[in-house]
């Protein structure tokens, strides 16, 4: 529940799906990648999977924030594990 500096719910990574067959690719894909972090030595995922809700888009400076911002602002770059 945190992205850099910013901790709370609204910083929780999910990921949406519309029917079963969605969520059993996402489950799928994150059990693959599960096990490469594993390898790694690097921790649990703990995206959430879950049905799409309601859906709100945020304000306009937050639209497109890495094309405005493209270093980001927490430097954050991955954990260099790669699917393949």
């Amino acid at each position: 529940m945190r992205q850099g500096n910013d901790v709370g719910t609204q910083y929780r990574s999910a990921i949406y799906v519309l029917d079963k067959e969605q969520r059993e690719v996402a489950e799928e894909s994150k059990r693959l990648y599960q096990a490469r972090l594993t390898a790694a030595g690097r921790g649990t995922i703990t995206t959430e999977t879950a049905d799409v809700p309601e859906f709100f888009y945020a304000e306009d400076y937050h639209q497109q924030y890495l094309a405005k911002n493209p270093d980001g602002y927490c430097g954050l770059a991955g954990c260099n594990v790669h699917i393949q």
